[in-house]
């Protein structure tokens, strides 16, 4: 049964009224049914039909609206669409919306700037973690914060990951009675007091150092004299490919030791959660510096796989560079978790572990393709050139068969 009545989501600022257009102003009057946040409804005390206040979760509040038959308007803060209760409210009633400016759009006329190649992300109840990868040398980062993730944290985690390319516009209480904005050095934005109700611009100032795909092995910290322990750039370069990574993807890297794949790996999925285990303590600290070096912001754990697993979400990807001991439970473990259409990828060195894993692969109903790399480096000798080769891995790619198309 269609519901005869009118139902709009108006977007209202700071101040109250007077960002109301008067058709919206009349819409308000005229209707039966009030719906809001305490703030919003507090420019209503004359209001003289029902106020519903909008607390906790929306469905409950969905639910109440899917059967009011009264003509309703439901007021939010800036524009409901942008990051608000619109796009949740929209899937679920039929509304007609009408936006008033957001936060960010504010901000940026108060800054006298452009917003249209800003990069705009939120911090507010969401965490931060995995910020870096994402905001990594963009020149313009429009951010919503809350009580937790504040200025002060962001300086503080920006710092961590040695992103001082970045100056601060802090905008506090848009268009409310304390309004204020003004730019801030990280290391004053980390020790400043700010209003809860804030929005962050960060502008680059210089143009920090960028590394492509296949970062090279020496630029990544790693346990002296022990070289070797970690996957060599081209081999990297390699599985990297056969990961068949998206934007968004969640990665695990088995085996972390120096990081490298799990901070590539970050590079590749910017919007997507990367997490790494890895057994040896010393290793672990190499893995921590290369993130704050290369800005990757991983979950990486002390823990020897399968154990720590259990904690990460199912992945789309996972890469294998040590097993230990425990290949076939670990491999049994990884294709159950592993989600549809996902990949894992396996770094052989010796013709046994080549065996044993193709074996436990099969065992699980997964397709192999292995890729035999043989690679050799050129070196200088004298005034010519000779090729020094790096050991020979066997690139084992497992995937579900009934998702091989080709």
């Amino acid at each position: 049964m269609t519901l005869h009545r009118s139902m709009k989501l108006i977007g209202i600022g700071d101040n109250g009224l007077a960002s109301l257009l008067p058709q919206y102003l009349q819409w308000i009057e005229d209707c039966e049914v009030l719906v809001g946040g305490e703030r919003v409804l507090d420019f209503f005390p004359d209001f003289m039909g029902e106020k519903i206040l909008i607390k906790g979760g929306l469905s409950t509040l969905v639910e109440r609206l899917s059967e009011e038959t009264r003509n309703t308007v439901i007021l939010a803060s800036g524009d409901p669409l942008f990051y608000g209760i619109g796009g949740y409210l929209a899937k679920k009633l039929q509304i007609e919306v009408y936006p008033y400016m957001s936060s960010v759009q504010l901000a940026f006329a108060k800054m006298g700037e452009s917003w249209q190649d800003a990069y705009v992300t939120s911090i507010h109840g969401r965490p931060m973690k995995g910020l870096a990868q994402r905001i990594d040398g963009k020149k313009k980062v429009a951010l919503l914060t809350d009580a937790e993730n504040s200025p002060n944290a962001l300086a503080k985690y920006l710092k961590h990951f040695g992103m001082t390319e970045y100056r601060a516009f802090v905008a506090e209480n848009l268009q409310g009675d304390n309004e204020k904005s003004g730019w801030y050095s990280l290391d004053e934005m980390e020790v400043t007091h700010f209003s809860p109700l804030n929005v962050v611009i960060l502008k680059q100032t210089i143009a920090p150092k960028r590394y492509t795909l296949g970062i090279d092995d020496e630029e990544f910290s790693q346990r002296k004299p022990d070289k070797g322990l970690i996957t060599k750039k081209e081999i990297r370069v390699l599985s990297l490919q056969a990961m068949q990574l998206q934007r968004d993807s969640i990665i695990w890297d088995i085996g972390t030791c120096t990081g490298s794949m799990a901070i590539e790996a970050g590079k590749l999925a910017p919007e997507g959660q990367v997490f790494a285990v890895e057994k040896n303590a010393p290793d672990l600290e190499n893995c921590l510096q290369n993130q704050q070096k290369f800005r990757v912001d991983i979950t990486a754990i002390h823990s020897k796989a399968p154990e720590g697993l259990d904690n990460f979400p199912d992945p789309d990807a996972i890469f294998i560079g040590g097993t230990g001991g425990e290949m076939v439970e670990l491999l049994q473990l990884c294709c159950q978790r592993l989600k549809q259409n996902g990949r894992i990828v396996l770094n052989a060195a010796t013709i046994e572990n080549l065996y044993k894993a193709v074996e436990a692969f099969k065992a699980c109903g997964f397709a192999v393709d292995i890729l035999q790399a043989q690679l050799a480096r050129s070196k200088p000798i004298l005034d010519m050139t000779r090729f020094v080769p790096l050991n020979p891995i066997y690139i084992i790619s497992a995937y579900r068969k009934e998702e091989n198309h080709e």
